[in-house]
């Protein structure tokens, strides 16, 4: 895993890309994962206007419509532990992955909101990822990026149940450690593996599909016109 940490530069090289042009990518650098590894449901997300957000996965599960049945000082315990791995859990910065174990009912109350957007963000999030719900959304911190299945008003019996593990978010399954990208489009696991391969892959695209959209833009744009912009955009590699 260590040869496999990006530094600071490459991270923000990823960051310059929106999530869909990512995927493009992924289509030209490990083309078997082309239906998998992005979330395919839609999320939520109530910051649009804040950039990319790429890090490294700290997955976990939390749980609303009922209590913990953990004593008081066992809950802080278990709240703690999951800081301690937020914190130190892996590289940095991190992306938060959190799956709500309450099943239809998923989102009946929401961990994040303003208190738990600045503790994470000072641990090292970027952001999250979240089938469950957040709420706060005038008061989170500022440039924390969320996604989540929907925004509710409570917490009502939220509570953490696993850490570490891995979970799946909307159609994308994610392990502890992954390379995470996400935006207001959603998610998507970069393979460590091809990492690297993801810049070259976004200029190969975009070499390509600028030759399509010059040709349609040219005064007189006709289908002739498209096919031979189709054909010469072929060629570019």
């Amino acid at each position: 895993m260590a040869t496999d940490i990006l530094s600071d530069a490459e991270l923000e090289g990823l960051r310059a890309f929106d999530t869909p042009t990512i995927c493009n990518a992924l289509e030209i650098v490990a083309p078997e994962r082309r239906l998998y590894g992005y979330t395919t449901e839609p999320l939520v997300c109530p910051y649009p206007e804040l950039k990319p957000i790429c890090g490294y996965a700290r997955t976990g599960t939390v749980r609303a419509t009922e209590p913990s049945g953990l004593a008081a000082a066992e809950q802080r315990k278990k709240r703690l532990s999951w800081y301690e791995y937020v914190a130190k859990g892996g590289p940095l910065p991190s992306v938060i992955v959190l799956h709500d174990l309450d099943g239809a009912r998923a989102g009946y109350g929401s961990f994040w909101g303003e208190v738990n957007s600045h503790i994470h963000r000072g641990l090292g999030a970027a952001g999250v990822v979240t089938d469950g719900s957040i709420r706060d959304i005038d008061m989170n911190a500022k440039g924390f990026q969320m996604l989540a299945k929907c925004i509710m008003p409570s917490h009502a019996w939220i509570h953490n149940v696993d850490i570490g593990i891995e979970v799946s978010i909307c159609g994308m399954a994610v392990k502890s450690g992954d390379l995470v990208h996400a935006d207001r489009h959603g998610a998507v696991v970069i393979p460590h593996a091809v990492a690297r391969k993801i810049a070259g892959a976004c200029d190969l695209l975009a070499r390509r599909e600028a030759v399509l959209i010059d040709a349609a833009k040219k005064p007189g744009f006709n289908f002739e016109i498209l096919a031979k912009a189709i054909a010469d955009s072929a060629e570019i590699h």
